[in-house]
């Protein structure tokens, strides 16, 4: 299995600025952690890389679709992913990478083997780094590198 490298973002907020567009060029797959808030950002997401998304506090499931929920499961580069825009709304005895959003703050915590990343918000965020992705790289169901990236203004 080749390295697989996951970016991960949240708080779009109807936005995909030039620096988040390019930053996410040759992105694996895309996670999304809620409060998208357009359709076509969606479509544009989904043409760059398959796209793992959970619904935020702005979105609303018809915009993207039925199968979009609160809560998004998936297995990626052979591990356990879990998605949820709340932090306090994440179960994380069942996944490896748990990653939410909604505070526009990028954070990474590791719990025993569980990774915990909030990747901030390119479009509008709270904090000293400016706008930010998370990206985390996977190797043969090994995460090598979970990292806060940021973004040129």
């Amino acid at each position: 299995m080749a390295k697989l490298r996951f970016d991960i973002v949240s708080d779009t907020h109807g936005y995909l600025s030039p620096a988040l567009l390019s930053a996410l060029d040759g992105a694996d797959a895309i996670v999304h952690a809620g409060d998208i808030c357009s359709p076509s950002d969606y479509r544009t997401l989904e043409d760059i890389a398959p796209l793992h998304l959970c619904l935020g506090n702005n979105d609303w499931a018809y915009d993207y679709g039925h199968q979009i929920k609160k809560t998004c499961l998936f297995y990626g580069g052979g591990v356990l992913w879990e998605v949820n825009h709340y932090r306090e709304r994440l179960k994380l005895a069942e996944c490896d990478i748990a990653v939410c959003g909604h505070t526009h703050r990028p954070s990474i915590d590791n719990f025993g083997r569980i990774i915990v990343m909030n990747p901030g918000s390119p479009t509008f965020p709270r904090g000293m780094l400016g706008p930010t992705i998370g990206r985390v790289i996977i190797e043969d169901g090994t995460i090598l590198s979970a990292e806060i990236v940021q973004l040129k203004n």
